[in-house]
């Protein structure tokens, strides 16, 4: 059952939309901007430090290029998932392509479980079997590795709410994590000679990582089967529209992400008297939009006409 709300609110929606619309374009085109430079940066200096970790022997030094390997690739799916979350609904996709998003974070969040995987086994390989390491020459290049991880976390902080850059930024935040790790593993070596601090602090940044990964993968899952947004509780919201003057019940209640930032919900309402309807549905989208964020609502109606004309309440409504 289709509801339209009157002409001029339709106006003042549309009016609204199209601004917001232009901001929302404005601020994926940022978005893109900022994760190509943290891409060529990133890109950039793995290879530089792959190579100092092969001359200086370093686990550090190479799991942190290793990081910075995956987290370019993790750069590139973050700026393909934004370029195909940007294009429009079409017939095929009538939500649009914003969930590309959510599937790029899912890959990332992926990748680097593996990556840990790998750094793990060779950390205990190297604690089995000690390997000479130039401590200084670690120390040298992990500090310039450090500042390039600190420029491209700033960059992608700026864009910190959306879920496909927040893939990244962790991705990014474990390399700062590594530069740290092999400047310290550099100076311990330099200065004591000590050589199972090299894979030792590589484990501990893994596990570090692990956590926020973890996360991250867990709630693109829990996106991606459609449930409800972590920052809502679907019992408050439905109890919210119950409590709206009018409504006597309230049926089949979804609440799922779009991605991007956008929420959609569906219910089925038990409505008083039929009149109420219009000024129910402007009442509760607003509310709902307002109070939870959600600019995709569908909410349908029931009453019950006796043949008499009497207007008779539904109580319960078959799912």
């Amino acid at each position: 059952m289709a509801h339209d709300h009157d002409h001029d609110h339709d106006h003042d929606h549309d009016h609204d939309h199209d601004h917001d619309h232009h901001q929302h374009r404005h601020g994926e085109g940022a978005s893109q901007r900022r994760l190509l430079l943290a891409l060529v940066l990133t890109a950039g200096f793995a290879l530089v430090e792959l190579g100092g970790g092969l001359w200086a022997g370093s686990l550090a030094l190479i799991s942190d290029a290793g990081h910075m390997f995956t987290d370019s690739a993790a750069l590139l799916l973050a700026v393909i998932a934004n370029v195909i979350g940007r294009r429009p609904a079409d017939a095929r996709q009538s939500y649009g392509y914003a969930r590309a998003e959510l599937i790029g974070a899912l890959v990332n969040s992926l990748a680097m479980i593996a990556l840990i995987v790998w750094i793990a086994v060779e950390a205990v390989t190297r604690l089995l079997t000690p390997q000479a390491v130039n401590g200084g020459g670690v120390m040298l290049i992990a500090l310039i590795g450090l500042l390039v991880n600190v420029a491209s976390a700033w960059l992608l902080a700026g864009n910190a709410h959306n879920l496909n850059s927040r893939a990244a930024l962790i991705h990014v935040l474990g390399d700062l994590l590594g530069s740290v790790a092999a400047i310290v593993a550099g100076a311990v070596i330099r200065f004591t000679g000590w050589l199972p601090i090299d894979p030792i602090l590589s484990i501990a940044v893994s596990l570090l990582i692990l956590r926020s990964t973890w996360r991250l993968l867990r709630q693109s899952t829990h996106e991606l089967m459609d449930g409800v947004p972590g920052h809502l509780n679907l019992a408050e919201i439905g109890a919210a529209i119950a409590a709206e003057p009018g409504v006597i019940e309230v049926h089949d209640l979804h609440v799922w992400p779009l991605g991007a930032g956008r929420i959609a919900m569906s219910a089925h309402l038990v409505v008083g008297q039929p009149e109420q309807w219009p000024g129910l549905l402007l009442r509760l989208t607003r509310m709902l939009g307002e109070r939870y964020g959600i600019g995709h609502a569908t909410l349908q109606p029931g009453w019950f006409v006796h043949p008499q004309g009497k207007v008779i309440p539904i109580r319960s409504i078959g799912h």
